[in-house]
């Protein structure tokens, strides 16, 4: 099975750079900057699960070939510029199986290169590079979920398990990929929301008078616009992850968080805008996600005063 990997970053190198420990037939497409600094460094994950220094295989969009299967880990912002280098890449057989947070995403694949080439996909996992362009991966979760949105298993997914399964990363074949995700969104939201308007780690922001009854209601809201539009979120959902919130480190920011605190551009079109088109649509006010909103927008405006 020959894998793509969009880009190497922090997720898709990780996952990507896992996959070609184990042996697997793994390429990177890369932008020529990436492409110079790994050439000359090779590709280093410094992991609390063992360390990796591989000198992996790379492509450009100025040399495409089709593969069988695509990670596409990109920031949700760069996400047509990398549909379009991804155009010599996709054949007729080729799976592309996304690892961003939402859903906004998987109507442009859809929409770019149909619906039966991609599947359903979320990880959980916290990465960051460091200054020499290493990943530095700390959590102790470090897991890719992937299925068929339909819910049926398939030969292509399966061969992607048997792949994964000689890895030292964790990994799940869904058969309701689509409540994962969904799920996980949920999550994703509410934390980025927290973290980005208080600027502070969640540990503080559960510790502060009030803080957990802020959280619960945002994340409440954030569900009242997903049932409203049928999506398929577990039972109990809210209370299960308010249960996680409190298991996380102290310290733990969300990577929207540290997008931010690094004057990078942020995912809140992607995450909380996405969420309230959905709201407007069905006539509701989200007085919570709409303040968070705001809030990035003046990051936004604020971040590109300083660019000028």
């Amino acid at each position: 099975m020959k894998i793509l990997v969009v880009g190497a970053g922090g997720v898709g190198g990780y996952f990507g750079a896992r996959l070609a420990e184990s042996g697997e037939d793994v390429t990177f497409l890369v932008r020529e900057k990436r492409a110079k600094r790994l050439r000359e460094d090779g590709l280093v994950v410094k992991s609390i699960h063992g360390d990796i220094h591989i000198q992996p295989a790379l492509v450009t969009k100025e040399t495409p070939r089709i593969f069988d299967v695509v990670l596409l880990s990109t920031k949700a912002y760069h996400l047509q510029e990398v549909m379009e280098d991804l155009t010599g890449f996709v054949g007729e057989e080729t799976v592309i199986v996304p690892l961003l947070n939402g859903f906004a995403h998987v109507e442009q694949l859809e929409m770019k290169f149909g619906a039966e080439r991609v599947s359903g996909g979320l990880c959980f996992i916290e990465t960051t590079l460091n200054e020499h362009g290493h990943i530095i991966q700390t959590s102790g979760v470090h897991k890719i979920t992937f299925g068929e949105r339909t819910g049926v298993d398939s030969e292509r997914m399966d061969k992607l398990e048997q792949a994964f399964a000689k890895t030292k990363a964790m990994y799940k074949n869904s058969d309701h990929v689509l409540r994962d995700m969904w799920n996980k969104y949920l999550f994703i939201t509410t934390l980025s929301s927290v973290t980005t308007l208080t600027r502070a780690p969640i540990g503080a922001v559960l510790a502060s008078k009030g803080g957990e009854q802020f959280v619960e209601a945002l994340m409440i809201e954030i569900k009242m616009v997903m049932d409203a539009i049928e999506a398929p979120l577990s039972e109990n959902i809210v209370q299960r992850h308010m249960e996680t919130m409190h298991k996380q480190d102290y310290g733990m920011k969300s990577s929207m968080q540290r997008d931010m605190e690094k004057g990078l551009h942020v995912e809140g079109d992607h995450l909380q805008g996405y969420l309230l088109q959905k709201a407007k649509e069905q006539g509701m006010r989200c007085p919570y996600l709409e303040a968070v909103y705001q809030n990035l927008k003046v990051y936004e405006v604020q971040k590109n005063k300083r660019s000028l």
